[in-house]
């Protein structure tokens, strides 16, 4: 009867430390990732993707062909 209650508190001990360092873990990446702006502008030589002087009827001719 000793034995089995040695055993169940060093299964309650390390699923407790197991559990809180898997915790710890989630709230550290967390942290980290909190600050990562991934929609600022970007820098250096980035080319623009989307012309904006297109005029009505090539709007809507891509609209009509791409099922936008």
């Amino acid at each position: 009867m000793r034995r089995i209650v040695w055993d169940t508190c060093k299964v309650f001990v390390l699923f407790t430390v197991c559990t809180l360092l898997f915790y710890f873990g989630l709230q550290t990446m967390h942290a980290e990732y909190e600050d990562y702006h991934r929609y600022d502008p970007p820098e250096g030589p980035a080319v623009k993707v989307f012309n904006e002087d297109q005029s009505f009827i090539d709007r809507l001719n891509l609209f009509f062909r791409l099922g936008e």
